[in-house]
């Protein structure tokens, strides 16, 4: 069976896979994303939210594998690497993590009553080898969500910016976790906004003949 490598620090994430019965390896990359960003802008011209969360997967789920590789080929005859990224665009603005908290603040203050989407890059690499039914496959796919913020008083911004949790995450909140109250309703995926879409995923272990339930 297909071992699942999450090339992410993001507790979400680990905890995501974990509900639906997969306990991946975490091994977190190294990727510089403002470099990473910078050279795609270069080679592509300006990249739309949807296309920078794909490009940042891709380049986490690859560093990763690469690092695997150098480090222990015969060990990954089974492996599967899957990098992801999120942002928020909020009135076409890309909203990433806060650098403080005012700017946490701040940030609720402009958000409260709108809506934004997140948008949440997958990326995995296939390093199967042929006898574990490996393609050598590469491929990815952004989830986009769209989250209505509930319209919260300032009281209400000062305590959720207090737990330290806003500061942690891209755009400002969580729906799994002490930002949930503040969230009224999704359009999409409730784990793409979380940080992995389960059904995104699937979708892509299928282009690479891994089904669902092979995943331990």
């Amino acid at each position: 069976m297909p071992r699942l490598v999450l090339a992410s620090q993001s507790p979400a994430r680990l905890a995501t896979l974990k509900s639906a019965g997969v306990t991946p390896e975490v091994v977190v990359s190294g990727v510089d994303e403002d470099k990473v960003l910078a050279d795609a802008t270069d080679r592509f011209g300006e990249l739309d939210p949807a296309d920078a969360v794909l490009v940042l997967a891709q380049a986490k789920a690859e560093e990763v594998a690469s690092r695997l590789e150098d480090a222990d080929a015969e060990r990954l005859t089974d492996v599967i690497v899957i990098g992801c990224d999120s942002m928020l665009e909020f009135d076409g603005v890309v909203v990433g993590k806060p650098a403080d908290a005012d700017a946490a603040r701040e940030r609720w203050r402009s958000m409260r009553g709108g809506k934004g989407v997140l948008h949440t890059g997958h990326w995995v690499v296939d390093l199967r080898d042929d006898a574990a039914g490996g393609t050598g496959g590469t491929l990815g796919s952004t989830n986009s969500t769209t989250v209505w913020f509930a319209d919260i008083d300032d009281d209400e911004i000062d305590a959720y910016v207090a737990t330290g949790e806003p500061l942690h995450v891209a755009g400002s909140f969580t729906i799994d976790g002490l930002g949930g109250p503040y969230i009224e309703r999704i359009e999409g995926d409730h784990h793409g906004v979380v940080g992995l879409s389960l059904p995104l995923l699937r979708e892509l272990l299928t282009d690479l003949n891994v089904p669902w339930r092979a995943l331990r």
